[in-house]
């Protein structure tokens, strides 16, 4: 998961709406496109993968 949550925000440049509602298609979660869903899962892929959510990488 951390890694295709990594593919949508880094590689696709996905906005954090953009990964959450990914996120909720792929594994149908009930937030749907919400902000803050979104920067969550990118702050937890980002930290099982060992790199730092707030690094130009990932914002």
């Amino acid at each position: 998961m951390a890694a295709q949550i990594r593919v949508w925000r880094v590689d696709e440049d996905y906005s954090y709406r953009a990964v959450a509602q990914a996120a909720t298609d792929l594994w149908g979660s009930d937030w749907g496109s919400n902000q803050g869903y979104g920067a969550a899962l990118c702050e937890a892929a980002a930290e099982m993968l060992g790199e730092d959510f707030n690094q130009e990488l990932w914002n």
